[in-house]
């Protein structure tokens, strides 16, 4: 067995660091989640006398420290004060020392974006004339290197060990039981406490690092991890470790007292105090990735974060449970049907969870088909598509094995052969070296009296016994002679009682299908750990559409925007371009094009715009342009009274009942 075991196991292997390899050499440097959209001076300009400070504008907010911005002189000096402030919103400022030089200057910048990643960058703005400069800016990008690739991989172990401590756990509580005394599965779930343990040290040493200078010798500067502490994803690495103490707790009762209880209705109450400590352990783990990562910031984020515990959880309890069941099939000496069973409808209900939260945070980090087609992060959430699909098609597959199982007639337990029952006379002894297949008295009150095939069935062979004295009871040559004799033919049963047991089809059947599934779930979990890393595509569309209309007020262009618009009725769809010249603060020129699809001129009766600057409450403010051709509609003199990122509302009417509003955000001013 072992020997057949052994190449899969490499196979799996190897495939594991094939696919991390390769989605972690096409991902890195990680995404940033936050743009710099823009700067004051901008880059690029030249300015007749020094500024008192320089503001950089992000498309989102982000967490700075004294040294996330740096000014450099030509020589690369540095000249600012160290102390950045914010300014409202989204905008971040340093002070400049004064008296600073004519020249060219360099502004770099590295802040962690609100959903825990890096983001660093640097640009250019000159004083009187532009120079010739020193400052040799750093190709390597933030949470890039060595530290970046051991971070990403600590991020992989942490969600591989997650699911193997969840999946295994509730696999043994909620479909079979008796696995709390087989060592393989003991194994399986102390292996993956530990991995996470020691994956989440691991990320809590390197954090600072990672967001900072990306140097290895900084990973044991104790005061780079005191402010790790301090920030936000600290505290969610603290908080798992802390659960991950309650969680030893769990794991030593459950394979412990609670494998030793032997009264039905002790065992029921433990059952139960277990699985309800056992939930509230593992949303608590959950929930440090929700209140660290994607879910805690952008739309959504009071819903999102409860749904991110949900969808993580459920991936936990199918694919922890596949594992353990994979694990079982191979190492333990039996299982019962009823178990496979009960897991198969476990694994459908995780399933059917799975696809409602996913569908839910796909909506919310994508946002559009373009993002879904067009970004690195729809690109990797349309693989995860396809390997979810592919891996509930093998699921079906072994749900056809285990309804068969359920259908097909239990046989005769396999009896103990000659040569252990001879062995037992030669001691004379009523010791037991039957063999792991075997199942006697015992293996049928384990399951409830019924009579299961060769390897589904509960097995004798669990608690083994070799005989150890002589016949008679002497202690002799004879008795260790006698002793040894019974140990090989109890090892040669158990090989014979195995290939019996190996030779059933459905059990084989079964065991083929859920090594595919495990094979297919591995890759599964290196997409995903690269996708929770990569810039959603709801925030990287608004992060190019804000520096879109940054560069268009630098450059004196005008604001261009696409909105899609469907009214319901019939010939109700198109497109609303509008055109806002110069796109800055005060008197602007608005024209508003209404196209079908096809890229022609809609006639239609009525457009209405409006424009409201949430952040400071202002609005909508409405404009009503006059139709001067077909399609096109054109206003003069629309006022925008403050820079900032406006939601441009476009109402669209093509019959006296079908009428709809869109909107689109964008960076005026």
């Amino acid at each position: 067995m072992s020997q057949t075991i052994a190449p899969r196991v490499r196979t799996l292997l190897l495939l594991l660091l094939a696919v991390i390899g390769a989605l972690l050499a096409g991902a890195a440097p990680v995404s940033a989640h936050a743009a710099l959209t823009g700067s004051d001076p901008q880059q690029g300009a030249v300015v007749a006398e020094a500024p008192a400070q320089v503001s950089l504008t992000f498309s989102e907010q982000v967490a700075m420290s004294d040294s996330s911005v740096r000014v450099l002189d030509p020589k690369g000096k540095r000249v600012d004060t160290g102390k950045t402030s914010g300014q409202g919103g989204n905008t971040y400022a340093v002070k400049l020392h004064s008296g600073l030089p004519d020249g060219t200057f360099t502004v770099t910048y590295q802040v962690v974006s609100a959903d825990s990643h890096p983001v660093s960058g640097a640009f250019t703005f000159s004083i009187g004339a532009p120079s010739t400069t020193t400052v040799a800016v750093s190709d390597q990008e933030a949470g890039g290197g060595l530290v970046g690739g051991l971070y990403g991989f600590a991020r992989y172990v942490s969600y591989a060990g997650f699911i193997l401590l969840v999946g295994g756990s509730a696999f043994v509580l909620a479909c079979w039981q008796r696995g709390s005394g087989v060592r393989a599965v003991q194994r399986l779930v102390v292996a993956g406490w530990l991995a996470l343990t020691g994956a989440t040290l691991a990320m809590l040493m390197l954090r600072g690092s990672y967001t900072g200078s990306g140097k290895f010798g900084d990973v044991f500067d104790l005061n780079l991890l005191s402010q790790v502490l301090q920030t936000k994803t600290g505290a969610a690495l603290v908080s798992r470790l802390l659960l991950l103490a309650a969680a030893a707790l769990f794991i030593a009762v459950l394979f412990g007292a609670y494998e030793k209880r032997e009264d039905e209705e002790e065992k029921g109450d433990l059952t139960f105090g277990l699985a309800i400590g056992g939930f509230v352990v593992a949303a608590g783990l959950a929930a440090t990735w929700a209140m660290a990562e994607h879910a805690s910031t952008g739309l959504q984020a009071g819903i999102a974060m409860p749904a991110d515990v949900l969808h993580l959880l459920a991936v936990a309890v199918w694919l922890g449970g596949l594992s353990t069941l994979l694990v079982v099939l191979y190492r333990a000496p039996s299982i019962e049907r009823s178990a496979v069973q009960r897991f198969s409808q476990v694994a459908f209900g995780s399933v059917a969870v799975l696809v409602v939260t996913g569908i839910y945070q796909s909506w919310r980090q994508v946002g559009s088909w373009t993002a879904l087609t067009g970004t690195w992060y729809g690109q990797l959430l349309l693989i995860k598509v396809g390997l979810v699909v592919v891996l509930v098609g093998i699921a079906w597959i072994s749900r056809r094995w285990t309804a068969r199982l359920a259908q097909t007639p239990a046989k005769e337990p396999v009896k103990a052969s000659a040569g252990a029952t001879a062995s037992k006379k030669s001691n004379g002894s009523n010791g037991s070296a039957g063999s792991a297949g075997s199942a006697g008295s015992k293996g049928a009150k384990g399951s409830k009296g019924s009579k299961a095939p060769a390897g589904f069935g509960e097995s004798a062979g669990e608690k083994e016994t070799v005989p150890a004295g002589s016949e008679g009871g002497s202690g002799g040559g004879g008795g260790k002679r006698a002793a040894q004799l019974a140990r090989q033919r109890a090892a040669v049963a158990t090989a014979r009682d195995k290939r019996l047991r190996d030779a059933d089809p459905l059990r084989s059947g079964l065991r083929r299908s859920v090594l595919a599934e495990a094979g297919v779930a591995v890759v599964l979990l290196a997409v995903t750990t690269v996708l929770t890393s990569t810039e959603p595509g709801r925030t990287e569309e608004e992060a190019k559409a804000a520096t879109a209309a940054a560069t268009a007020e630098q450059t004196g262009e005008a604001l261009s925007l696409d909105i899609p618009f469907d009214t319901g009725g019939q010939d109700g769809k198109g497109i609303a371009r509008v055109e806002l010249d110069p796109a800055r603060v005060g008197g602007n020129d608005m024209h508003v094009y209404v196209e079908r699809p096809n890229g022609k001129a809609f006639d239609i009766p009525e457009v209405k715009v409006a424009f409201t600057l949430k952040a400071k409450d202002i609005g909508p403010l409405p404009v009503v342009p006059d139709r001067i051709a077909t399609g096109h509609w054109t206003a003069s003199g629309v006022q925008i009274p403050m820079a900032g990122s406006w939601q441009i509302e476009v109402t669209v009417r093509t019959s006296d009942i079908d009428q709809v509003t869109v909107d689109k955000n964008a960076q005026i001013g």
